[in-house]
């Protein structure tokens, strides 16, 4: 449950809104392509660059995503879409 002005979308209002969002490992989903990519990282047989973060293994991610409804200060509904994820998968 957060304020909807913590979300940092720029709505100005004091209702608290459930946000839902997807955590978890995803290691007993790993494909070949996510084996084959960790073991050319652990041999430094390719590198990222600088500025990117490479990852080995599938990331939990919403795959489905719910609207959020709110009144705002001026007392107008506002809607957000796809902003509360509503299923979760193993992406990647």
């Amino acid at each position: 449950m957060v304020k909807v002005r913590d979300l940092g979308l720029g709505f100005n209002s004091d209702e608290i809104v459930r946000f839902k969002y997807c955590s978890g490992s995803c290691h007993r989903a790993r494909s070949n392509y996510d084996l084959t990519l960790g073991s050319l990282l652990r041999q430094q047989l390719i590198a990222p660059g600088p500025q990117e973060r490479v990852l080995s293994h599938p990331c939990c991610r919403p795959t489905r995503y719910e609207a959020v409804s709110f009144m705002d200060v001026q007392n107008t509904w506002q809607t957000v879409e796809k902003l509360s994820a509503a299923e979760c998968s193993c992406i990647g």
